[in-house]
């Protein structure tokens, strides 16, 4: 397969190409918005980091990955840590998109299920480990998870990298 060209508009990062609707079709990466397939900055950097995607500016320059990263950054001040939480939830198998809709950063559909066959199981928020999080922000996560009927997954990332996940549920005693 041929890399997918995707030129960054704005604030948009998206493909018409052949490659880009096979690819989501095949794999759900990006979400047709019109003619084009449209990507999350973290859908987008893991693209090119598998050497699946070429980005390029709207000049038709071919943007260099520390450059895109820094671009994606002035869009997402917490990319790089959404975007360990991302690469880490696709190379496990799962189907991870944004969440913006709902309030959070991802949603995350159980291994072989696809957007719009089924709802997706999980939202999930992600912080570094030596951030602080009070409870009012977690009772807020905790509403959002429970208004969407999704369970809440908290991704944790430490200072070497290494994520760990805590899954919330609601309980009926």
């Amino acid at each position: 397969m041929e890399k997918i060209r995707a030129y960054v508009t704005g604030n948009i990062i998206s493909s018409n190409s052949e490659e880009a609707v096979s690819l989501y079709e095949k794999s759900c990466f990006g979400e047709p918005v019109g003619e084009k397939i449209q990507y999350s900055p973290s859908e987008i950097l893991f693209l090119s980091e598998k050497e699946k995607a070429d980005v390029y500016s709207s000049k038709s320059r071919k943007i260099a990955k520390k450059e895109l990263l820094e671009k994606l950054r002035k869009i997402d001040r917490k990319i790089h840590v959404k975007y360990l939480v991302f690469r880490d939830l696709r190379e496990r198998g799962y189907i991870v998109k944004t969440a913006l809709k709902f309030g959070a950063e991802f949603r995350v559909y159980e291994k072989g299920c696809r957007p719009g066959d089924k709802h997706a199981k999980w939202i999930v928020f992600s912080d570094y480990e030596s951030n602080k999080l009070n409870w009012h922000e977690f009772s807020a996560k905790n509403r959002i998870a429970h208004s969407t009927k999704k369970n809440l997954l908290l991704a944790i990332v430490d200072e070497e990298g290494d994520i760990s996940y805590y899954e919330v549920k609601w309980v009926k005693p």
